[in-house]
């Protein structure tokens, strides 16, 4: 067995072609906080009985870090077949392709008891996103796939999504998730790019990022960690809190003269978590 999935003290989720047990055995040893062995964009359709094979396996052997699978869309007949092969198969988590509908949850359910990451890459599962975060206890965590929603939305540009990020962040918070995962960043040798984009993310109300080679994943695991100087002060605020509450105050003037409210505690607080 695996050893149990934490999903929301993930920053790094490094994909790995299922067809290739060389690279997940590497991606264990490596940086990343957790692995998602993939069925699906990284396997050609000649190997998908090969993938699927390689990723039984995988998910019974004993792993230092979460192991999650991103299999097939499970209303064609590769996700179908993804399904079969895993059920009952003591899966940490499935990362559900292109999912579009609470009906599609169901049918996954019925074979893997899993938690579940749903990737949204369509307008329709925009859509529909705070509706499908609800739809089973088994839904942890939320995505968009940004290149197909994209061709879906027929935009240009970076900040065509923004609306569709904001969506998503504000779905995944109402409905008691976590904030979601950023989407890959597709531009390997871009890393000024990358941490600039994941730390916009950050900004945004994502946490962790999906990446598609280990050279990512220093830099997604820096933006997400807090820096010294941030929990430092987050510590500052907690103990104010603390003093505030003592002498019977709700709101109060820290030692610089600012107003702090339970809201400011509380994202101080997320500042400690993340550290921890």
């Amino acid at each position: 067995m695996s050893t149990p999935a934490h999903p929301t003290g993930v920053r790094s989720w490094l994909y790995v072609p299922a067809i290739r047990p060389d690279l997940l055995d590497k991606a264990m040893r490596g940086e990343a906080d957790a692995v998602v062995l993939d069925l699906e964009d990284a396997v050609s359709p000649d190997r998908k009985d090969e993938a699927r094979a390689a990723a039984v396996k995988a998910v019974g052997d004993t792993w230092p870090k979460p192991l999650w699978l991103r299999i097939n869309p499970v209303q064609l007949p590769y996700g179908q077949a993804d399904l079969d092969a895993l059920t009952g198969a003591p899966v940490q988590g499935l990362r559900l392709a292109k999912c579009e509908s609470a009906e599609e949850i169901g049918t996954v359910l019925r074979h893997v008891d899993a938690p579940l990451h749903l990737l949204f890459e369509t307008a329709l599962a925009v859509e529909r996103a705070f509706e499908l975060a609800l739809a089973a206890p088994q839904v942890a965590l939320l995505s968009l796939g940004e290149a197909d929603l994209g061709a879906d939305l027929r935009v240009r540009g970076d900040a065509a999504l923004d609306w569709a990020r904001a969506r998503l962040v504000n779905a995944a918070r109402a409905a008691g998730l976590a904030g979601p995962v950023q989407s890959v960043w597709t531009d390997v040798t871009d890393l000024a790019g990358l941490a600039a984009s994941s730390e916009r993310g950050l900004d945004q109300g994502f946490f962790g990022r999906s990446v598609v080679h280990p050279k990512q994943v220093p830099v997604v695991n820096a933006v997400f960690t807090p820096r010294p100087e941030e929990v430092d002060e987050a510590r500052r605020l907690v103990d104010s809190l603390r003093r505030a509450q003592e002498g019977g105050s709700a709101a109060w003037l820290d030692d610089r003269g600012r107003l702090i409210d339970p809201a400011v505690v509380a994202r101080a607080h997320w500042v400690l978590d993340r550290a921890s």
